[in-house]
C-alpha cells in the first residue's frame, strides 16, 4: 500500500527567494519499504527532508505531498509528526535542564494524547534501551547535554522505536558514526522495520546499508531525482563517484 507520495515538488530557500533548490522531484513509498536517498553536497537531499516536514526554512512553489492518504504539503509541523511521521536530524539539539526521562515522556504523552503510566512507560523504554545496548544511566541525564555524537544518534533511535511512527526519515544519521554506533543504529532500523511501515534514509555512505533490506536506492542531483535502482547502485556510487551519473544527466 502506497505510505508516501511526492509529485512534482518544487521549492525556494525563503531567505534567498531566487534560490531553487527542489525542482519537480517525485517520489513513491510504500509500505514496508526501506529507501536511500545519496547525492552530491547541495543536491537538496536535506531540503527534502525538511520540506516533508514543512520547515519555514523552505516555500514550496509547486507540487504535493500525500502521506497515508492524507494531504500534508501545507499542514504544521507537529501536525504531520502527529500523523506518524519521524526524523532524525544530522546534528541533534541539547535541552539543559530537561531530563532525558522527562523528553521521553513527553513526547509519548504528545503522540497518545494522554499521560502515560510513569511505571509502564520506564519499563518500556528499559525494554528498548536494553535492546540497543544503551545504559540506563542516559535516563539521569540531561537531554543530549554532554552526549558524544554517537550517543545522539543512539537517543534519536530510541525516540523512534518509543514513538513506533509510520513513516522515519534518517537524515545523514550515520554521518561521524563509529562502526559500532552503526550496527546500533541498523539494529534500531531492523527492530522497528515491518511490513505496515516504511524508512527513508538519507546518506553518503553504504555502511548504514549493510544489513538492511534496501529496496530502492535514488540519486538526488540539483533538486531531481536522476536514477533509481536496487542496493547495487548505492555501491556503484561508493566506487564511482556521482560523475558517471551527472554525465548521463
Amino acid at each position: 500500500m502506497e505510505l508516501l507520495n511526492i509529485k512534482d515538488l518544487a521549492t525556494i530557500a525563503s531567505d534567498d527567494q531566487n534560490k531553487k533548490i527542489l525542482d519537480g522531484l517525485n517520489l513513491t513509498i510504500n509500505e514496508g519499504e526501506i529507501h536511500v536517498i545519496m547525492g552530491p553536497n547541495g543536491g537538496g537531499k536535506s531540503t527534502l527532508a525538511n520540506t516533508i516536514f514543512n520547515s519555514y526554512r523552505y516555500i514550496k512553489t509547486n507540487g504535493s505531498i500525500i502521506f497515508n492518504g492524507e494531504d500534508i504539503t501545507n499542514k504544521s509541523t507537529d501536525e504531520i509528526a502527529r500523523l506518524g511521521l519521524f526524523m532524525s536530524f544530522q546534528h541533534p539539539v541539547e535541552l539543559p535542564g530537561v531530563s532525558e526521562t522527562n523528553f521521553l515522556k513527553a513526547i509519548k504523552d504528545k503522540k497518545n494524547n494522554e499521560h502515560q503510566d510513569v511505571f509502564a512507560l520506564q519499563k518500556e523504554i528499559k525494554s528498548k534501551m536494553e535492546a540497543l545496548n544503551i545504559d540506563y544511566d542516559y535516563l539521569k541525564r540531561e537531554f543530549n547535554v554532554g552526549f558524544s555524537g554517537g550517543e545522539k544518534k543512539k537517543n534519536e533511535i530510541l525516540q523512534m522505536m518509543l514513538l513506533n511512527p509510520k513513516l522515519v526519515i534518517l537524515d545523514e544519521t550515520d554521518s561521524g558514526l563509529d562502526v559500532d554506533a552503526i550496527k546500533t543504529v541498523v539494529k534500531g532500523i531492523n527492530l522497528y522495520k515491518n511490513d505496515n511501515n516504511a524508512v527513508l534514509i538519507i546518506t553518503h555512505s553504504t555502511k548504514i546499508l549493510e544489513g538492511l533490506n534496501v529496496n530502492q536506492v535514488h540519486v538526488l542531483v540539483n533538486g531531481k531525482i536522476v536514477k533509481t535502482g536496487d542496493a547495487n547502485l548505492a555501491y556503484q556510487i561508493e566506487r564511482e563517484g556521482y560523475q558517471s551519473l551527472l554525465n548521463e544527466n
